[in-house]
């Protein structure tokens, strides 16, 4: 499924985020950087955020980076015992209104459509007991590879949601389909999604009811 929503259509954006939980997971792309300007957002917008990083991804931006961003521990790995109650921190995704997974990569779709968790992205994603988004990034050649949209296709078949990519200048030099999608856009399929989910269930303590995007 894809998600084609416009924030213009969704009343009260503020009010979606209020008290809202929303798992980020991620992964090893150059367009991890656009996902600092994401959780900064939903956190102004009132949500609470948990961050889970794949090694990879913290080649490209730093756990603190995130960690400041969102105000929470960020988790890196799947037995680090943060929780005693959840070592593999598989109840985040049951406190969660949603679980978005940006960058998403060819790899981490890969393992994803074969139930494989071997990271605690992959594991979460396995185990999520809350609606999945994706927002892919990659090669246009690795987005366009047949097996990927074979991996994308089941994704969408057992439910899950996806965001982009879209055509443009990459970090290859190409030009063409894998672009991740823009934070704002990001943020305008979060919102849909948290829409229809309908009233969130939890309040955030954390959340700053005064806080408004730019």
């Amino acid at each position: 499924m894809v998600i084609m929503s416009t924030i213009e259509n969704i009343p009260d954006r503020q009010g979606i985020f209020q008290g809202r939980e929303i798992v980020v997971g991620v992964c090893g792309g150059i367009a991890a950087y656009k996902v600092a300007d994401v959780v900064s957002k939903l956190v102004q917008s009132g949500a609470g955020v948990t961050v889970c990083m794949t090694a990879e991804a913290q080649r490209f931006i730093t756990p603190l980076t995130l960690e400041a961003l969102s105000g929470r521990a960020v988790r890196t790995q799947m037995f680090d015992l943060m929780d005693s109650s959840d070592p593999q921190h598989i109840g985040l995704t049951e406190r969660a209104d949603l679980l978005l997974v940006a960058p998403a990569t060819a790899h981490n779709l890969a393992k994803a459509a074969h139930g494989m968790c071997d990271d605690l992205i992959s594991l979460l994603i396995c185990a999520s007991a809350c609606p999945v988004l994706f927002a892919p990034a990659m090669n246009n050649r690795m987005w366009e590879n047949p097996i990927t949209r074979q991996n994308v296709k089941k994704l969408r078949d057992a439910g899950h949601f996806f965001i982009g990519p879209e055509d443009g200048w990459l970090a290859c030099r190409n030009v063409g389909p894998g672009r991740m999608s823009e934070p704002g856009t990001i943020l305008e399929a979060v919102a849909g999604m948290l829409a229809e989910r309908g009233p969130a269930t939890t309040q955030n303590p954390s959340a700053n009811p005064s806080a408004k995007i730019p």
